[in-house]
């Protein structure tokens, strides 16, 4: 028996994601649970039976012989079964399948073209049904159903001796890709099942029976769905632009789902879902009520929903935004979604109240420990913007702030053109009211990328003080590490940013100068035209050995030269000579640079370069053999002992050694009033 029409090209044209794989097994449920309500069949009295068909792999078969135990690798999914105690194919029913696009369910939210995705994913359909005729006698129909020859097999039995109602759709040779994406186990595809028909069984009425069979397991709906439930549903309607939309808020237990979610349904059967997450503030993770923890889920139904829902059940045709052109006429997606979400807000706000705390709590512990920067800022992200997972990664919670920075700054860029003049009609008290705001928010701006900086100094000193300690290996760090602290190495002034540099550490003055250069040659300093490149400890042989190098200043004369030397922690082999005294180095620096007769960075010459002031500093332990070169060289100890300092009239320089601990304290010294301002601890 042959259907009018091209069902090859039919098929051509619905679309069926692979996501998807279940569905058509899910229509053929939902068909039955239908027939049983045509039968008027309670709940307690209509059965569905679903079976999983498998086609064992030989090895799998082989193993399982052997061993004795059941299935332990998963067999390829070849079919599904579908019985049911429903009405059966009688003469309408039947009359409906070989009409595509059929209207005779349309009540029931049927669309004629359910049976279409059968063959989306199977090869054949195999029909077998029990029914009574119109004088209550048995019947019993067969036939197979194909892409190549539709409805096929067609056979008609008289009375059936069975005397019983009975109908079974064989869904075989599911088709590769399909099978592939498919859930594989018992339990994940009873899960699915039960999601996809849960709205049944909240419904007024509940669900017929619904048993899953595989090779021995047997899964009852009901028992998923008390697994999965944690309270009765409750529900609401809302209304927009004069349709009616249900909402179903239900309390899943919290192993039944990883995700809150909103599901659109239509026709009775779950269409899409959304996740909910980041949509209402403070909903993540799990909720807890006064039983157990739960998730949340909300089943929204509608006429609307069912009219506009696109013939293979996968979406709606509803445009997501109308634009202003018809908003007040037409219902977006966006509408809908927007209410729903504004009503879930609603019946969860109690659960809520903890999670919000904790995100305060999460936010200010955050900020007053880590990134104080965002202080200023606060008060001005919307209070339900800042409701984040207390469980959120420090770095998401910085992009996160950040993000709410980047848009605050940019708002103030625009105010700021704006503000410059007043508006047209403006009364003046507007106008300075207008300023007084934008003047404020500037201000804030400002002492956020001051905290910023301050905390960057605090963490920088933290850096520090662990690289001069003992490693778990016994070893002090090298001096590259301590080196690339305080300055990059081998870069010069144009090469990096300011803030790359941490030369405060040393002198605050360091931050203003002409010419700057880490681990560079003499030769190719364009500061000096010394071309002495073959001492080893100038041409970088040993690059820990060669300075940090600053001259200060654009006026000429030149200000002052300095020569800074770091050292490895406690090291302890100073001697006399360049080539192990750090102090007599950085006089050679010094003196090496000035015979290259110095010049600004720009290549203006400077006169009377050997009268240039130079200060040298070296950073490394008071070791012994240190504190003797010290002597040697006439410095005098601190008053803490930390350090030495002295002037050579000779080399016209100011020379001062400084421990890795006095770098420390005085550093922090330096920046405890404004450490203190941000509540950062010192010690």
């Amino acid at each position: 028996m042959s259907m009018n029409t091209n069902l090859q090209g039919r098929l051509r044209n619905i679309s069926l994601p692979l996501r998807n794989s279940l569905l058509p097994l899910f229509e053929a449920v939902v068909n039955s649970i239908h027939a049983i309500e045509e039968a008027q069949l309670s709940s307690q009295t209509g059965d569905i039976i679903v079976e999983i068909i498998r086609s064992p792999q030989k090895n799998v078969a082989d193993f399982v012989q052997k061993s004795g135990q059941r299935r332990t690798i998963a067999e390829e999914i070849t079919g599904f079964r579908v019985t049911d105690n429903g009405i059966g194919f009688n003469e309408e029913n039947m009359k409906s399948f070989l009409t595509l696009d059929s209207e005779y369910k349309i009540d029931k939210g049927g669309r004629g073209v359910g049976r279409l995705l059968w063959l989306k994913t199977f090869k054949r359909v195999t029909v077998n049904s029990t029914f009574n005729d119109s004088d209550g006698e048995f019947i019993t129909r067969n036939f197979t159903f194909t892409v190549a020859k539709g409805v096929d097999n067609w056979r008609s039995h008289g009375t059936s001796q069975d005397k019983k109602r009975e109908t079974t759709i064989h869904l075989d040779g599911f088709i590769k890709k399909y099978r592939k994406a498919s859930p594989k186990t018992t339990r994940a595809i009873a899960n699915s099942l039960f999601e996809h028909c849960l709205w049944y069984f909240v419904r007024e009425g509940g669900a017929p029976k619904i048993v899953i069979e595989d090779n021995g397991e047997y899964i009852d709906l009901d028992d998923v769905y008390t697994d999965h439930m944690v309270s009765s549903a409750d529900n609401e309607s809302i209304s927009i632009k004069n349709n009616i939309f249900d909402l179903t808020h239900i309390k899943l237990r919290a192993n039944s789902s990883n995700s809150h979610i909103i599901a659109f349904c239509a026709t009775n059967r779950l269409v899409k879902e959304e996740s909910l997450m980041g949509k209402i503030p403070g909903l993540y993770g799990r909720l807890t009520d006064d039983n157990s923890e739960f998730v949340y889920a909300c089943y929204v139904t509608s006429p609307f929903l069912d009219k506009t829902v696109r013939s293979e059940r996968t979406d709606f045709d509803i445009i997501e935004d109308p634009g202003e052109l018809f908003k007040q006429t037409e219902i977006s997606f966006g509408e809908i979604r927007g209410l729903v979400i504004e009503r879930a807000s609603a019946y969860l706000s109690n659960y809520l109240e903890k999670n919000r705390a904790q995100a305060k709590d999460r936010i200010e512990n955050f900020v007053s420990q880590k990134a104080p920067r965002y202080r200023p800022i606060l008060e001005r992200i919307p209070e339900e913007k800042l409701i984040v997972d207390p469980n959120i990664s420090d770095k998401e919670l910085d992009l996160t702030l950040h993000k709410h920075l980047a848009e605050i700054e940019e708002e103030l860029l625009a105010e700021g053109h704006n503000v410059m003049a007043p508006k047209e009609g403006e009364l003046l008290s507007a106008y300075q009211d207008r300023l007084h705001e934008y003047l404020k928010k500037a201000e804030d701006i400002k002492k956020s990328d001051l905290a910023n900086y301050i905390f960057h100094r605090r963490v920088i000193l933290e850096l520090l003080e662990k690289a001069i300690q003992k490693g778990a290996d016994g070893k002090y760090a090298r001096e590259d590490l301590i080196h690339s602290l305080i300055m990059p190495m081998r870069v010069e002034s144009n090469d990096i940013m300011p803030d790359s540099c941490n030369l405060w550490l040393i002198d605050e003055r360091l931050a203003f100068h002409d010419y700057l250069a880490s681990d560079k040659t003499l030769a190719s300093m364009p500061i000096t035209s010394s071309t002495e490149t073959k001492e080893p400890d100038i041409v970088a042989l040993n690059v820990f050995d060669n300075p940090i190098l600053v001259s200060e200043g654009h006026k000429l004369p030149l200000a002052s030269i300095i020569v800074v030397e770091i050292k490895r922690p406690m090291r302890n082999d100073a001697s006399a000579g360049e080539e192990k005294d750090p102090i007599e180095q950085a006089i050679g620096y010094l003196d090496r640079i000035r015979n290259g007769k110095v010049q600004t960075a720009s290549a203006r010459p400077i006169p009377n370069s050997m009268d240039i002031p130079g200060f040298c500093y070296v950073i490394c332990d008071i070791t012994p053999s240190i504190e003797k070169r010290c002597r040697l060289f006439g410095l005098t100890p601190t008053h803490d002992h930390l350090g030495y300092f002295g002037y050579n009239p000779n080399f016209k320089a100011y020379l001062e050694v400084i421990s890795f601990d006095r770098l420390v304290n005085a550093a922090k010294e330096r920046n405890k009033a404004f450490f203190d301002q941000l509540g950062l601890p010192t010690a």
